[in-house]
């Protein structure tokens, strides 16, 4: 008979097949050395049969005689979190509950080990799939109560929480020690990150910890899946599979973010790895866009606590990561909410770029995003462009007075942040020269030449035989069109000499040119995940292709291609393999269902 509703709970226990007597009796002999009806109940409890009953009948016993649940009862409090609780009736998950409530209480010894119980819950139960021969464990992805089951259990933490107040200072090394090896199935990695993500809801002083976890693991993804590797998987991709994957559900699909008549939403990526990072860059900007608004506004102290607890994940994490690709673009998603978080972040790089008390290789990283985001962030205006571009050639300027009485040469390790500053101001003239240029061309080309970008070339720093050739030649082709400056001299005098030679990275006894010494990072390139990637996009400054006429054939570097879609970069910078350097709304619906204007508020400080 099943057993269902809450009057269960206020009726007494149906008769069951059971052996021996009460707990309390149990406890009684066990505790003056007779352990077999001990045992024969921590056998009875992990029957796999065991019924909803039976179950209820020694839960409300053990709450009875909870005090006496000791440290010395731990196999037997072990066994009784084994109970398979999240899948049984109502009646079954109200008694355990309330056991869980009592056994914490009474017996804190016990929190973690409860804690680690609600937290296994947090991805689909385990089942053995064979594949070629061998046998492997997996989530079981066809779980249809997975959302029933995960409410179950943040209903049991927050009540543990709730009991418990210092729940949070032992739940986050839980959480981080049971987070899936991200090996694991894009839908155990989905929803274990969701899990995470909605304990930060009702515990949020753990939050900025949690982000901090999942971005690791993200960026682990992130790096071990290059640029290169996805787009040939892609292009080798099988087009039958393309079409049966493009029939697979995500587990949390922003219908209400994306169009219905965009096929591509749910087409899966031909890299498993890049699979995994889409599906979780799906539920992270999910739970950002749910975070920030509240009935369709944004509300902005959320919005402000949010991007506070990313931007520290950004400096301690993101920005010391070289060549991840996507997983940064939670800050400029969340960025687009609103212009003042945008100049915010542009502020904070500004403020690493400048200080010359952080390391040299993080005021480099500052600098290339800096430049990539003004290029790129199609929701930063061209007075806030503008503003940046001023401090950016200010603080250029002033290093170059400073090193002209030292008869200062090209030399990228003492003079790295200079350069990187440099290319971060030819790449964004690049990518917004149109835009500065348009409604008023005349006042355009006045604030162009008002930047002193002839001086800037021709320093004896020589920036444009560091920065990275393709930079340099589209920099060229844009200013000589519109008589700004004349690079091209320059570029040729450089051209004839070598530029450093370098051992492969590869290994061996092969050598190459060196032709990234600055060793570029633009870390806004194209975005390439499929599914995510449709929120990205209306916010996205494509490579605009220059006519052919704009151009001057230039030997050092590539000049861009009609094939080369969107980024003339492509092929300049290097890929690089593993991490170097330091290193409830619609969210909740998902799991249910298969500007102000103004420059930004910079302040110039110190020179380099």
């Amino acid at each position: 008979m099943e057993i269902d509703g809450l009057d269960f709970l206020n009726t007494p226990p149906l008769k069951t097949v059971r052996f021996g007597g009460t707990v309390a009796e149990t406890l009684a002999k066990h505790k003056q050395g007779d352990s077999s009806d001990y045992e024969l109940l921590k056998h009875q409890l992990a029957d796999s049969e065991i019924k909803d009953a039976q179950i209820i009948s020694w839960l409300q016993e053990f709450r009875s005689c909870v005090t006496q649940l000791t440290k010395d009862h731990e196999q037997l409090i072990y066994t009784i979190l084994r109970l398979p609780w999240v899948g049984r009736s109502q009646a079954v998950v109200e008694e355990y509950m309330a056991f869980l409530s009592n056994l914490v209480s009474a017996q804190t010894v016990y929190l973690c080990a409860c804690l680690k119980m609600v937290v296994s819950h947090f991805t689909p139960k385990r089942v053995t799939i064979c594949e070629g021969g061998v046998d492997i464990s997996d989530s079981d992805d066809e779980d249809d109560n997975l959302p029933r089951n995960f409410d179950r259990s943040h209903q049991a933490l927050q009540l543990i929480s709730r009991y418990v107040p210092s729940t949070s200072r032992f739940l986050m090394p839980i959480l981080q020690e049971n987070f899936p090896f991200v090996q694991k199935s894009s839908r155990t990695l989905e929803c274990y990150v969701h899990n995470l993500l909605r304990v930060t809801v009702y515990i949020p002083s753990i939050r900025r910890d949690v982000l901090e976890v999942i971005v690791g693991k993200m960026l682990v993804l992130d790096v071990s899946a290059s640029r290169s590797d996805i787009e040939e998987a892609e292009e080798n991709a099988v087009p039958s599979q393309r079409a049966e994957e493009q029939t697979e559900e995500g587990l949390f699909d922003m219908d209400e973010d994306v169009a219905a008549d965009q096929p591509s939403r749910t087409t899966a990526m031909a890299h498993p790895v890049a699979e995994r990072l889409d599906t979780l860059m799906v539920v992270m900007m999910a739970y950002i866009k749910d975070i920030c608004h509240v009935s369709g506004s944004l509300h902005v102290d959320r919005t402000k606590d949010l991007y506070k607890d990313l931007l520290s994940v950004f400096d301690k994490l993101i920005l010391p990561t070289h060549a991840s690709c996507h997983v940064q673009y939670t800050l400029f998603y969340l960025c687009s909410f609103r212009l003042a978080l945008a100049e915010a972040f542009l502020d904070h790089l500004w403020k690493i770029l400048q200080n010359p008390s952080q390391p040299a290789v993080l005021r480099q990283a500052a600098s290339g995003f800096l430049g990539s985001f003004l290029a790129r962030a199609k929701f930063v205006p061209v007075p806030t462009v503008r503003a940046c571009l001023d401090l950016l050639i200010s603080l250029i300027h002033r290093y170059i007075d400073s090193q002209d009485s030292k008869q200062a040469c090209c030399d990228i390790n003492l003079h790295g942040p200079f350069y990187s500053a440099c290319q971060a101001v030819f790449y964004t003239l690049v990518f917004r020269h149109r835009a500065m240029l348009e409604g008023n061309m005349k006042k355009g080309l006045e604030y162009l030449q008002s930047l002193n970008l002839e001086r800037v070339v021709m320093c004896q720093l020589n920036p444009l035989k560091v920065c990275l050739p393709s930079v340099t030649n589209m920099f060229a082709a844009i200013t000589r069109k519109y008589q700004v400056v004349f690079c091209y001299t320059i570029i040729e005098r450089n051209n004839r000499h070598v530029l450093p030679v370098v051992r492969s990275s590869t290994g061996g006894d092969c050598v190459t040119t060196n032709t990234n010494p600055l060793d570029s990072f633009f870390p806004f390139d194209p975005y390439l995940l499929k599914r995510s990637g449709h929120l990205i996009e209306p916010l996205y400054q494509v490579w605009e292709e220059l006519a052919d006429t704009e151009l001057l054939p230039v030997k050092r570097g590539r000049q861009g291609s009609k094939e080369d879609e969107d980024d003339f970069l492509r092929g300049e910078t290097p890929q690089t393999e593993g991490i170097v350097g330091m290193t409830p709304s619609s969210y909740e619906s998902n799991l249910r269902s298969p500007s102000s204007v103004g420059s930004p508020p910079f302040a110039f400080q110190k020179p380099f």
